[in-house]
């Protein structure tokens, strides 16, 4: 069975995302070089990502890293209420860039209540 791209996109979204298609290519057309702010962009993904392996090998030492990330999370949603708009970026699109920070949560405060766990068995000893 074959879906057609459209299928899978709202149809309040569809006209928006045309618009960011044709912003993309036209960009990359006339201006190739600003997509080198993606690779840097994904660079530092990869060097957040290996903040984490400290809580990793010593949770507890390591404990700042997961708050640190909390409050990332927590960062999202006046970021992309503040600044989204300015950029004309629609509500569902800001609401979509919001659960990445909301969900980000789930896993981080699971993470820090089992260092702080690990913290007070420690300190029981």
């Amino acid at each position: 069975m074959v879906v057609e791209p459209s299928a899978l996109v709202p149809a309040f979204a569809e006209n928006w995302l045309k618009e960011v298609y044709t912003a993309l290519v036209e960009t990359n057309a006339k201006y190739p070089m600003l997509a080198y702010g993606f690779d840097w962009l994904a660079f530092a993904h990869i060097v957040i990502a290996m903040a984490f392996i400290g809580p990793l090998k010593d949770p507890v030492k390591n404990k700042w890293v997961i708050d640190w990330a909390i409050l990332a999370c927590l960062a999202i949603i006046p970021l992309a209420f503040i600044v989204a708009p300015i950029r004309h970026i629609p509500l569902f699109h800001i609401l979509i860039d919001c659960s990445f920070g909301v969900i980000g949560l789930i896993p981080l405060l699971i993470c820090r209540k089992w260092i702080i766990r690990l913290q007070n068995q420690i300190a029981a000893r």
